[in-house]
Parts: C-alpha cells; sequence; structure tokens
C-alpha cells in the first residue's frame, strides 16, 4: 500500500473519531460537563472551560486535517490530543480511584484497560501520520529539485 494511501486512511480515523466524540459530547453537553468532566479530580475546577474546550479542539484538529495545507498542524493537534487522553486514561487507570470517562458515545462502555488500547493505537496512527507526511513532504521536494534541473 502506497505512503499517501496510508496517510488518507489515518486521517479519515481521526476525523470520525474526533467527529464522533465531540458530536456526542456537545449532544450530551450537561451530562458530559456535570457528570464527567465536573466528577474528574483533574478537571473539576476547570469543568465549566474544559467541557467545552475539549470538545471544540476535537473539531479544530478535524478541520485542520480537512485542509490539505493544513494536515501537518492537524496530524500534531491530534497526537497531542490522544496522547493526553491517553496519559489520562493512566492516570485513570493507575492512580485515581474512581474516574468517569471523559469520552463519547459507544467509546465510554470500554474498560480502561481497552481505552488505553484503543487511545495507544490512535496516538500511534497519528505519529505515524506525522511521519508520513514528513516522507511525502520530503519525496515531493526532492521531485521539485529533479524538475528544476
Amino acid at each position: 500500500m502506497k505512503k499517501s494511501t496510508v496517510l488518507e486512511i489515518i486521517c479519515v480515523l481521526l476525523i470520525l473519531l474526533f467527529v464522533y466524540t465531540a458530536a456526542s459530547k456537545f449532544i450530551h453537553f450537561d451530562n458530559f460537563r456535570t457528570f464527567v468532566v465536573g466528577q474528574t479530580p483533574l478537571l473539576r475546577p476547570f469543568a465549566n472551560v474544559m467541557a467545552v474546550v475539549i470538545p471544540s479542539s476535537e473539531l479544530i484538529a478535524v478541520a485542520l486535517l480537512l485542509v490539505p495545507h493544513l494536515r501537518k498542524w492537524g496530524l500534531y493537534a491530534s497526537f497531542t490530543l490522544m496522547a493526553t487522553f491517553t496519559l489520562y486514561v493512566l492516570y485513570a487507570l493507575y492512580l485515581a480511584p474512581k474516574v468517569p470517562c471523559a469520552c463519547g458515545g459507544i467509546i465510554r462502555q470500554m474498560t480502561w484497560k481497552q481505552h488505553l488500547l484503543f487511545n495507544s493505537v490512535f496516538t500511534l496512527s497519528a505519529l505515524t501520520g506525522i511521519w508520513l507526511h514528513k516522507q511525502k513532504t520530503v519525496d515531493n521536494s526532492e521531485v521539485r529539485k529533479v524538475q528544476f534541473t
């Protein structure tokens, strides 16, 4: 499979994930703010702000992934979000007494260990996307150098 195809698949999967989870959080906003973010020890003091910032950040990552010349930044944003969410799951799994899942939709039904695996796969996918995007940029600059000489 070509690198560019793999990159496109990664971007589509990240877009689907973030649209789904952001929509779920906004649709169930009061529940998300009060019973998820509001009951999370690390986020409780910032619950009102974080309830808007988290899904909005996901949608910003989607917008960046959709615009070809901003895709690099979308991949970085996706990696940052997924790495942060993965660290949160590690915190919930190993350090917190009982923390509600701050995710949306059916992903909320996962166990913390399943969630850790899921997030790790998407974090590594975003990192792979960054690498593939860099490779694509290097390959394109090599083609341009050949064309001009």
